[in-house]
């Protein structure tokens, strides 16, 4: 897939790296020197490096977003990030657009109307993990949805769950639950209705605020089926 940035800060660099590892063609669009200095230090090539402002549309369409797949808007200001998608979505017909919220106060404006498909909202995320620590002894959000209560959940199974060494299909998972795959030290496991789920595995899955509940409750200490 074809990826532009608008944003090679910390956070910028970081999913430019990460996509580039998947094999992904990126092209980070940034304007500032100090970002510049550090995208090169990390390793970036300079070949997927645009030095420019993101949301000029000649900068846009030099870095190839007429082709491009996906925009990730990923500057230190929801300003920037809000005129990027905008210009993507509703100038260029970018097929997904995918926004950084700075301000919890300005989320209500990361919406389809403004051309944000995504919104991934820091404060957002790390609110509910720190939540979710508090609350549930075996369930971290990874990813909060920015559409309905859903979110993808990393859930552990504690050493002392009833329900370890016991088969997906013995199991009475919530219906608003899908798991999507068991990690166990270093291999990964698609889950179906004969694996055995293990004390000490993570389980990743795609659940609601009262699934999440259910899980904890399912692969905690004290579950019952």
């Amino acid at each position: 897939m074809k990826i532009i940035i608008v944003g090679g800060g910390q956070v910028g660099g970081y999913i430019a790296s990460l996509l580039l590892k998947n094999n992904h063609q990126v092209t980070v669009i940034e304007n500032k020197d100090r970002s510049l200095e550090t995208l090169k230090k990390n390793g970036l090539n300079k070949d997927c490096i645009l030095v420019g402002d993101g949301t000029d549309a000649l900068v846009l369409e030099k870095a190839g977003i007429m082709q491009c797949n996906a925009l990730v808007c990923a500057t230190g200001t929801d300003e920037a990030n809000l005129t990027a998608a905008m210009m993507g979505k509703f100038e260029y017909d970018v097929p997904k657009v995918i926004a950084r919220v700075n301000n919890p106060r300005n989320s209500w404006l990361f919406n389809e109307g403004m051309g944000v498909d995504v919104k991934i909202n820091q404060a957002d995320i790390i609110g509910h993990m720190i939540a979710d620590e508090m609350n549930y002894r075996s369930i971290m959000t990874l990813m909060r949805l920015s559409k309905g209560d859903y979110s993808i959940v990393r859930v552990r199974v504690d050493y002392h769950s009833p329900n370890a060494n016991k088969t997906i299909a013995q199991l009475q998972l919530p219906a608003q639950a899908v798991l999507i795959a068991i990690y166990e030290e270093d291999s990964l496991i698609i889950p179906h209705g004969e694996t055995m789920i293990r004390p000490g595995q993570s389980i990743l899955a795609f659940a609601n605020e009262e699934a999440m509940k259910e899980l904890n409750r399912i692969f905690g200490s004290d579950a019952s089926v």
